[in-house]
């Protein structure tokens, strides 16, 4: 009986990993304001020459961001309030040299833009993602403490390219505390 609860109480203890510690790469910052939670967040990723040339070879590149509201449990699995995507694709064109950014939030496309600058686009990629309201209208108790969790993506994935990063690709986290 004994090693049965030593069983359950291990299953219930988070593993150790990047989670939030100082390898993290992607940097998370809610803003709890006027009833909603604004998200900013930057995936911390420099452009690696395996990555410029997939961009450059024509494909359509894509990274998504799984962004999760979540309430911390001390008895159970922390309990998700609610789930954004946020999908940033870039498309170099070869012929103009120009390249083709856009943004979707939940399937929905936010905006389009194109530019002729590698850095601009890398930039819409991986690091303008500022004050995004991803939780309207999400009940939220006051006073409770909360936390934001971003994971990364990207895609094409296969053995041809290699991403600076593995598994779950990148992941950052921040606490705030609700108050009304």
């Amino acid at each position: 009986m004994l090693s049965c609860l030593v069983f359950v109480a291990a299953l219930m203890v988070p593993p150790a990993g990047p989670i939030g510690g100082p390898g993290q790469t992607v940097q998370v910052v809610p803003l709890p304001k006027d009833g909603e939670v604004l998200v900013s967040f930057q995936l911390k990723e420099a452009l690696t020459d395996e990555i410029r040339a997939a961009i450059h070879s024509g494909l359509t590149i894509k990274f998504v961001y799984k962004v999760d509201l979540r309430r911390s449990s001390a008895v159970w699995l922390d309990r998700t309030i609610a789930s954004a995507v946020v999908a940033a694709t870039v498309r170099y064109d070869t012929l103009t040299s120009l390249y083709s950014v856009s943004r979707t939030l939940d399937g929905h496309t936010e905006w389009a833009e194109t530019t002729a600058k590698e850095e601009v686009a890398w930039n819409w990629l991986t690091q303008d993602f500022a004050r995004l309201s991803l939780f309207r209208g999400t009940a939220l108790e006051a006073n409770a403490e909360y936390y934001v969790r971003v994971t990364a993506n990207a895609s094409p994935r296969n053995n041809a390219f290699v991403w600076p990063w593995r598994g779950d690709d990148a992941m950052g986290f921040a606490k705030f505390t609700f108050v009304r």
